[in-house]
């Protein structure tokens, strides 16, 4: 069932903005390509989003990137053929988010091809990607850097 959402993205933007983690949250997915190498998330401007000095609160921008790299990668390599996991992050404040904010992940032809590279013969691999969270007139809010562990499963190796 899992892998029939990564075949129709419009259906997989409908289920992630239904997941009761973004929807209570107000994260929502906005944009996803067909080939699933872009998305751009936004996090509404709600009172329950918002910290006691009136900005959204840290633990929601967090969020607004949590699986979002995780999922365009099983888009892209295949959810049958990979295990694919959020390793680690680490968030950068730089100013307060006031308002709507916005969040764009990308993946190229590089990243692609080096992780089915270095994945090939079963290795685990841990590539990073950094997150700009920006406000609505492009200001930087925060830099989240997030590691992914992927690792092609046995079935899929290339023999030794």
């Amino acid at each position: 069932m899992k892998a029939f959402f990564f075949r129709h993205p419009w259906l997989f933007r409908l289920g992630m903005n239904l997941w009761p983690p973004m929807l209570f949250c107000g994260i929502k997915l906005v944009e996803l390509s067909k080939d699933f190498r872009y998305a751009r998330v936004d996090l509404k401007w709600k009172t329950s989003t918002r910290n006691i000095n009136g900005s959204q609160y840290g633990g929601s921008l967090f969020s607004m990137t949590d699986p979002f790299y995780a999922l365009l990668l099983f888009g892209c390599l295949g959810f049958h053929r990979y295990h694919i996991w959020d390793s680690s992050a680490e968030i950068d404040f730089i100013s307060p988010g006031i308002g709507r904010l916005t969040a764009e992940f990308h993946l190229n032809d590089e990243q692609l091809h080096e992780i089915r590279q270095k994945t090939a013969e079963g290795d685990k691999f841990f590539p990073e990607f950094v997150v700009y969270i920006k406000d609505q007139q492009g200001t930087l809010v925060a830099k989240v850097t997030r590691r992914v562990y992927v690792r092609l499963k046995s079935k899929y190796r290339n023999a030794s």
